[in-house]
């Protein structure tokens, strides 16, 4: 019989973004010895840590914010149909405050490596303090956006300047009036920062590596009565959520793209644009995502729109992407961002004419030109998905590197468990629910599902449970069949683990990064396996002949 040793915790939980503050009380209302371990020095993940200037909700708050709590949903006033960052933190905390999680965080205390010790069963945690720490399970909550990327260039510790990664915006602000910015990217993040570092720099350059494509967020303000209004729907609200396949309140056009006109096409084209929110990819023709056709007249009355808000038409033009179609990676949205353009102190320098060869100590030089600068802000991107596993030293069965088993892409059984790596869960995992849906709905699905698991294998009294290779490997072929129908495979995306400033993914073999298969069927599919008691799972460590609790915390 495997000795039961006593551990540090039941469960330590990793990150105290949306999914660890979740997971965090669902442990501590069934009196589990648990504790958040969080790298930065307060709670929020990524609405912590990014404070740039425009950063904001792309779902409607209402349906972002936690649904487990009707306290909560009755107290919270959201005051944008969108809101922004500050909000958002506000949020978080007067969550976790409410429900008395920060004592069960520890802040500054970045967790370096997790080993699991074969022969008892329990992980053993080293932190950046010099702390070891023991529990029996580990719930990854590191987010999917937390490690962010800088482009290799030559000399990018050189600058003289204030220099910084997006994510590293300074907490306390930048005065930018009358500086000449430069901004490296035109991804998600720096089309939301452009139009408002436009209103206070002297000449602000955007340096474009690739164009993306971005449609309207059209937020507005949110009324006490409106606000009522959504108090009062919020069932009906969040039903809507789990029955679309991206958990959001935007159903797909059920018509085919071929049995309307083009002139019924455009009509609802027209009317989606102007629209708040994600209508105008999700609420489309779904072949739009699998017929070349389709999303080539899409993606050309988009490029339309686009030119009718830019003056300049070469501008405009370099604006438009060339290599995708809209639609086949994730749609950032965007307020007044083409507008900036129309700006005399804004200057696209288009990378793709004249590259950037290094950073200077005076600011960037390209092929064409050096560009004197006072502050470069990067713009670059994440290691999406599976950078954050990366940076830690996560060791399974063996020794064997979670790093190394990944290394041509996650290999997972839902998104959610790793064959080798047992009693680790990730309940917002690489091919999860939630990697490509509304991040809150998906991440409460996987939480709750993980707990659903946890107490299956304390009241069996198990102590070992672990992914078998052939679930694992049916998931991830499942997983990557999804792809063949979807165009997202052509794109250079994290979708596609695409990413030109990590060795390795800058081209070539596609990472089956997300699961395509829609909120109702992933939630369909996870609920049955638990139904099947977890089938593709296997239980071990002797079980008691009467279940068994674990210990519980005395707090």
């Amino acid at each position: 019989m495997t000795q039961r040793h006593e551990t540090d915790y039941e469960v330590i939980v990793i990150g105290a973004g949306v999914a660890g503050i979740y997971q965090i009380k669902r442990l501590l209302d069934k009196g589990i010895r648990a504790t958040v371990l969080e790298a930065s020095d307060n709670l929020g993940g990524t609405w912590y840590n990014n404070r740039y200037p425009g950063a904001r909700f792309d779902s409607e708050s209402y349906t972002y914010g936690y649904s487990f709590s009707p306290e909560v949903l009755d107290e919270w006033h959201w005051k944008e149909r969108f809101s922004s960052q500050p909000e958002n933190l506000r949020y978080l905390n007067f969550v976790a405050d409410k429900f008395g999680l920060r004592d069960n965080m520890q802040f500054n205390c970045k967790v370096e490596a997790a080993y699991f010790e074969e022969n008892e069963n329990i992980w053993r945690l080293k932190t950046g303090d010099g702390r070891e720490l023991t529990c029996r399970f580990v719930i990854m909550a590191v987010g999917l956006l937390s490690q962010p990327t800088l482009p290799k260039l030559e000399g990018i510790n050189d600058f003289k300047g204030p220099s910084f990664h997006t994510y590293y915006w300074p907490h306390d602000g930048i005065d930018l009036k009358g500086k000449k910015v430069g901004i490296i990217g035109t991804g998600a993040t720096a089309i939301q920062i452009i139009p408002v570092v436009a209103e206070d720099a002297g000449d602000l350059f955007v340096f474009q590596r690739r164009p993306n494509w971005s449609a309207p967020l059209n937020n507005s303000e949110i009324s006490k009565e409106e606000m009522a209004d959504i108090r009062s729907r919020y069932d009906k609200i969040f039903d809507i959520c789990s029955k679309t396949p991206g958990g959001f309140v935007h159903r797909p056009d059920r018509r085919s793209f071929y049995d309307v006109t083009k002139e019924e096409r455009i009509a609802l084209w027209d009317r989606l644009y102007d629209e708040p929110g994600f209508g105008i990819w999700l609420s489309n023709f779904r072949e739009i995502f699998m017929d070349e056709a389709a999303n080539a007249e899409f993606s050309e009355y988009i490029a339309n729109r686009i030119r009718q808000r830019v003056k300049d038409q070469v501008v405009a033009n370099k604006l438009i992407p060339k290599d995708h179609g809209f639609g086949v990676q994730r749609v950032p949205l965007e307020t007044g961002y083409f507008e900036a353009y129309n700006r005399d102190n804004v200057h696209l320098v288009d990378l793709a004419e004249t590259p950037l060869e290094r950073v200077t100590e005076t600011g960037l030089r390209t092929t064409a030109q050096d560009y004197d600068l006072d502050v470069i802000v990067y713009s670059t991107g994440f290691d999406a998905m599976t950078g954050a596993y990366d940076h830690i030293d996560i060791r399974g069965v063996g020794g064997t590197k979670l790093k190394d088993k990944w290394e041509d892409g996650p290999e997972t059984f839902l998104g959610m468990l790793v064959h080798g790596f047992p009693n680790l869960l990730m309940p917002n995992g690489p091919q999860s629910g939630s990697a490509s849906t509304n991040y809150p709905r998906g991440i409460e699905s996987g939480v709750n599902w993980c707990m659903d698991l946890l107490e299956y294998i304390w009241s069996h009294g198990y102590q070992r449970a672990e992914a078998t290779a052939e679930a694992e490997a049916d998931w991830t072929h499942e997983v990557a069949e999804m792809y063949k129908i979807m165009l997202m495979r052509k794109a250079k995306s994290w979708f596609t683990g695409y990413n030109s400033n990590v060795k390795g993914h800058e081209a070539g073999r596609i990472r089956y990064f997300v699961y395509n298969g829609g909120t109702p069927k992933y939630n369909a599919r996870i609920s049955a396996i638990a139904g099947n008691d977890y089938e593709g799972i296997r239980f071990a460590g002797d079980p008691a002949s009467q279940p068994q609790e674990p210990e519980k915390s005395l707090a």
